[in-house]
C-alpha cells in the first residue's frame, strides 16, 4: 500500500492506494484537489468563487466546468432540503470572523444559491448580490474528483480522506472511525465502508470553549439562532463524498435521521450522541 498526505482544503488530505508504484497517479490526484481549492476558495480573493461573489450580480461570469458542477449540486441539495443547506451564508461567517472580509457587508442584501442562473452550462449570472461559501460542499467534491483521477490512472483500489470526508473505492473495505464528540482525542470505530463515502459534521470542542459554531442555519429568523449549537456527531454515508459532505450539514441542523432528502440522494444518516 502507498499512502501520502498533504495539507490542502484547510485540513490534511491522505491518499492511500493498494498498488505500489502508483506515485504518479497519487500526485495527479493531489494536483486535482489543489485545483478545486484554487477555484473555490473563499480565502483567495482571486479565486473563481471570489469573482462570482464580486461580479455575478453585475455581469455574466464564465466558470470552470467543475465550478458549474458543484453549483448545480449545491442548488439541488438546497431544493431537496427545503433551503436547510444553502451556500449563500458567507456573509454570516465573515461577520463571525470565520472568513476574511473581501466584501463590504453593509453594502448589500445578499441572496442565496437559488439566485444563481445558468445562461449556458458554463455561464452564470445572479439576480442578487452573493456571498457564497462552498466550504460545506467543496471538500467532498474535491475528494470525489481525486478518486476519479486515481481510477482513470489505473488505480483499482484506494481511499481519499480529507479531514474526515472519506471515500473508498475498489474491493477492499476500509475501517471508518469517527471522533467521540465527548472526547475529540478518542476515535470510535463504526464499521467499514466499501465503494462509498462518509462525511461528519460535529463541533469537536467543549461548550466552554465554543464561541460560534462553524455551521450556519440559513433558515434562522433570529440572530441568536443563526449559529447552530449542538453536541452530537452527525454523519452521512452516500455514494459520493460531495453529497455526504453537504447532507451532513442538513442532518446536523435538522437532527432528523429520516429527513426526506436523504432518500432522494440514497444516503444514510448516523448519529453519535454526546
Amino acid at each position: 500500500m502507498t499512502t501520502r498526505c498533504q495539507a490542502l482544503l484547510g485540513t490534511f488530505v491522505e491518499i492511500s492506494v493498494d498498488q505500489h508504484e502508483r506515485h504518479s497517479a497519487v500526485e495527479k490526484a493531489f494536483t486535482t484537489i489543489k485545483q478545486v481549492q484554487d477555484l473555490m476558495s473563499f480565502h483567495n480573493p482571486l479565486s473563481e468563487l471570489s469573482a462570482i461573489n464580486q461580479r455575478s450580480h453585475l455581469a455574466v461570469i464564465a466558470i470552470h466546468p467543475w465550478t458549474a458542477q458543484i453549483l448545480n449540486i449545491a442548488q439541488e441539495v438546497c431544493e431537496q432540503s427545503n433551503g436547510l443547506f444553502n451556500c449563500g451564508i458567507g456573509h454570516r461567517l465573515v461577520a463571525a470572523g470565520l472568513l476574511p472580509k473581501h466584501l463590504d457587508l453593509s453594502q448589500y442584501h445578499f441572496g442565496g444559491i437559488e439566485d444563481i442562473h445558468f445562461i449556458t452550462p458554463e455561464l452564470i449570472t445572479s439576480s442578487k448580490p452573493l456571498c457564497l461559501d462552498l466550504g460545506g460542499i467543496a471538500k467532498g467534491f474535491a475528494v470525489d474528483m481525486a478518486v476519479e483521477v486515481l481510477k482513470f490512472n489505473g488505480v483499482e483500489s484506494g481511499c481519499v480522506n480529507a479531514g474526515g470526508d472519506l471515500r473508498a473505492f475498489g474491493d477492499a473495505p476500509r475501517p471508518v472511525h469517527i471522533r467521540n464528540p465527548m472526547s475529540p482525542s478518542q476515535l470510535i470505530e463504526i464499521g467499514s465502508i466499501q465503494n462509498g463515502a462518509i462525511a461528519t459534521s460535529s463541533l469537536s470542542f467543549s461548550k466552554r470553549e465554543r464561541k460560534h459554531s462553524h455551521i450556519i442555519n440559513p433558515l434562522a429568523k433570529r440572530e441568536s439562532d443563526i449559529h447552530a449549537d449542538f453536541s452530537d456527531s452527525f454523519s452521512i454515508v452516500a455514494n459520493q463524498c460531495v453529497y455526504a459532505d453537504a447532507l451532513s450539514k442538513v442532518f446536523a441542523l435538522s437532527k432528523d435521521c429520516a429527513h426526506p432528502c436523504f432518500d432522494h440522494f440514497s444516503a444514510q444518516a448516523i448519529r453519535i450522541a454526546a
